[in-house]
C-alpha cells in the first residue's frame, strides 16, 4: 500500500516537472491562472460597488449569482486557492515578480465577501 502511494507521488511529481520546466507550457499555465484570478478579482471589484438590489427582483435573482454562488461560493474559494498555490510555486522557482500578484490576488478573491459587504456599506 505505502510503495503504491509512492509510486504515484513519484509519477505526479514527474509530471508536474515536466509541465513546470517547459516553458511553453509554464507560460501558458501562469497565463491562464493569473487571467482567471485577475477574471474573478475584477467580478468581485466589480459587484462591491452595486449596494445588493432588493430581494425578488430580477436583479437580485442575478446579483444572487454572480456574488453570493459563484464569487463567495466554492468557485471563488477553488480560484483562491488555486491563485495561492500557483504563486507559491513560483515563489519556489525564483519567479517573485509572478508570484506576488498571484498570491495578493487569491487572498483578496477569498475574502471578496467581506470586501464586497464593506464596499457595499460605502458606496
Amino acid at each position: 500500500m505505502i510503495q503504491q502511494i509512492k509510486k504515484k507521488t513519484i509519477t505526479i511529481k514527474t509530471r508536474i516537472i515536466k509541465i513546470f520546466s517547459d516553458p511553453g507550457k509554464s507560460r501558458k499555465i501562469s497565463l491562464f491562472v493569473v487571467g482567471s484570478g485577475a477574471t474573478v478579482l475584477a467580478a468581485g471589484t466589480a459587484s462591491a460597488f452595486i449596494p445588493t438590489p432588493a430581494a425578488g427582483s430580477f436583479a437580485y435573482d442575478v446579483y444572487d449569482v454572480a456574488v453570493n454562488q459563484l464569487l463567495n461560493g466554492p468557485i471563488g474559494f477553488t480560484a483562491g486557492v488555486g491563485a495561492m498555490a500557483f504563486g507559491g510555486a513560483m515563489a519556489i522557482q525564483q519567479k517573485i515578480a509572478l508570484a506576488i500578484p498571484c498570491i495578493l490576488g487569491g487572498a483578496l478573491v477569498m475574502t471578496a465577501d467581506t470586501m464586497t459587504q464593506t464596499l457595499g456599506a460605502i458606496f
